[in-house]
């Protein structure tokens, strides 16, 4: 049986949101959010909110960003304190205001040396936990392609060396470092990972999976991959993974999409400070609102409201309105 993951997503793959998918029968993992190294190794006053675990501690997957290998392998210590099941360095995100800090996908930039000694730290961070309490922690990598004149060789040096440092599963979102969001990735390079490592470590597939029919392509194109990774398709549609698993159409479900929504305010009252509370609502409603009728309008609405008491009553506006989005059987 395939694996499926919930994606790291920054301001949404938080407690609120897991809650949310967790509903409907969850996944097998959830990444948190991208949690700053060198802030956690401070810990400021919001980061006590990144490492919230709930609803199921033993599925959590520590994501990791910095661009030292020390606060790395600081960061990787604290969490490790909070359960669940891994320690994931990102060596992928390409967002400007994150890899030209020398995070991100910008290990993938360095010497090779350099990111093997970033990975040795944590991996040695980790072994020392399991060595104090005889729990083990996996260390994994998201990572893509890497620059814009990659090649197999480069790709290869850089996979093969996180093997040989100790990294235990491999996340590939199979773009460069500038390819957006625009058309399939390479899944071919997931494919050409799994049976370079068969055997040795799992590779899981990242990027552009939002139903069955492309589910169903990724999977002829990458067979040999563990399991797959989906981001933005499961804040547009928190069920996707119980979707996704029912291969055999065992029985209809119905999703009821108006209480999905005040449920998500809600946890995200209870479970974020109140500085977070804005963007964190409008990042998920941004996504959310395009599976309906008049989405644009309803998205509009959830962008610009004033608090989370004017969320609800949009929320309850819309559904007053347009009575048979409500409801979802899927």
């Amino acid at each position: 049986m395939k694996r499926f993951i919930c994606a790291p997503m920054a301001t949404l793959s938080h407690e609120a949101f897991r809650r949310t998918v967790e509903k409907f029968g969850g996944c097998d993992e959830y990444f948190t959010e991208m949690i700053n190294a060198t802030s956690l190794a401070t810990m400021g006053p919001f980061e006590k909110y990144y490492l919230l675990n709930g609803p199921v501690p033993e599925k959590i997957v520590w994501q990791l960003t910095g661009w030292d290998a020390e606060s790395l392998a600081k960061a990787a210590s604290i969490v490790c304190s909070y359960g669940g099941t891994g320690v994931d360095l990102n060596m992928g995100c390409s967002a400007p205001q994150i890899y030209k800090t020398g995070a991100g996908i910008a290990w993938m930039l360095k010497p090779l040396e350099e990111t093997a000694l970033a990975v040795r730290k944590v991996k040695n961070a980790l072994d020392s936990y399991e060595k104090q309490t005889e729990k083990h922690m996996r260390l994994s990598v998201k990572c893509r392609l890497g620059p814009e004149d990659f090649t197999e060789k480069s790709l290869f040096d850089f996979t093969d060396m996180l093997v040989s440092e100790g990294v235990e599963a491999i996340t590939l979102h199979a773009r460069t470092i500038k390819e957006k969001y625009r058309g399939l990735p390479k899944y071919a390079y997931v494919q050409k990972l799994a049976l370079r490592y068969k055997d040795k470590i799992p590779i899981f597939l990242n990027g552009e999976i939002k139903d069955k029919n492309s589910l169903a392509v990724a999977q002829n194109a990458a067979p040999d991959a563990e399991g797959f990774m989906i981001a933005r398709a499961a804040a547009r549609k928190p069920w996707i993974f119980d979707e996704l698993k029912n291969i055999q159409n065992e029985g209809k479900r119905t999703a009821d999409r108006m209480q999905v929504a005040l449920d998500f305010i809600d946890n995200v009252v209870k479970f974020q400070p109140p500085e977070f509370h804005k963007t964190r609502i409008q990042r998920f409603f941004n996504y959310y609102c395009e599976q309906f009728s008049f989405g644009h309008y309803f998205q509009t609405r959830m962008l610009n409201y004033k608090s989370p008491e004017e969320s609800i009553l949009e929320v309850k506006d819309y559904f007053s309105k347009e009575s048979g989005d409500r409801y979802l059987t899927y």
